[in-house]
């Protein structure tokens, strides 16, 4: 399109095809999981070299979706097992500024138990986890929720942001 002698180009940002991970001969990766119940850790709570003590550690790859995730955490948490439980998932990763270490937390999705949602097929890839982040988990049960008769529980927590 050319407009007063100037050139404009239209260009749309399509998301790169993932190449499907052959677990067979690709070697896992140590997932950090913090979980807790209603609400998020604290990123005070992964300063000064320590981190939460409600850790579950998982072998996974980068192909691994949210769905996926809370699959494994109902196996280690029977309380999570309940139709409608919510599991509001985190990204945790170091500040790489000047200064001590300290990190942020980042909203890349929830799922709900025994529900289909849009965030169910997310892998770690497309939340842009790198290796050395932690999952932080906020898991609430149906009886806490907040329930839309026509949706389903209403999830509540912090919005997506600047990463």
């Amino acid at each position: 399109m050319v407009m007063a002698g100037l050139a404009v180009e239209s260009y749309i940002d399509k998301p790169e095809a993932e190449k499907p991970v052959d677990r067979e001969k690709t070697c896992p990766l140590l997932l950090r999981v913090f979980c807790r119940t209603g609400r998020h850790n604290s990123t005070e709570d992964y300063s000064r070299g320590s981190v939460p003590t409600n850790e579950s550690q998982i072998y996974t790859w980068m192909d691994a979706t949210l769905r996926e995730i809370t699959s494994l955490m109902k196996e280690v948490n029977p309380d999570a097992r309940k139709k409608g439980t919510i599991f509001d998932f985190n990204l945790v990763a170091p500040n790489m500024g000047p200064g001590p270490v300290s990190f942020r937390m980042r909203h890349i999705g929830a799922t709900t138990s025994g529900v289909k949602g849009a965030d169910d097929n997310k892998t770690l890839a497309q939340c842009r986890f790198q290796i050395g982040d932690y999952m932080d988990i906020s898991i609430t049960s149906p009886m806490r929720a907040p329930i839309d008769r026509e949706r389903g529980p209403i999830r509540r927590g912090p919005r997506p942001g600047p990463y």
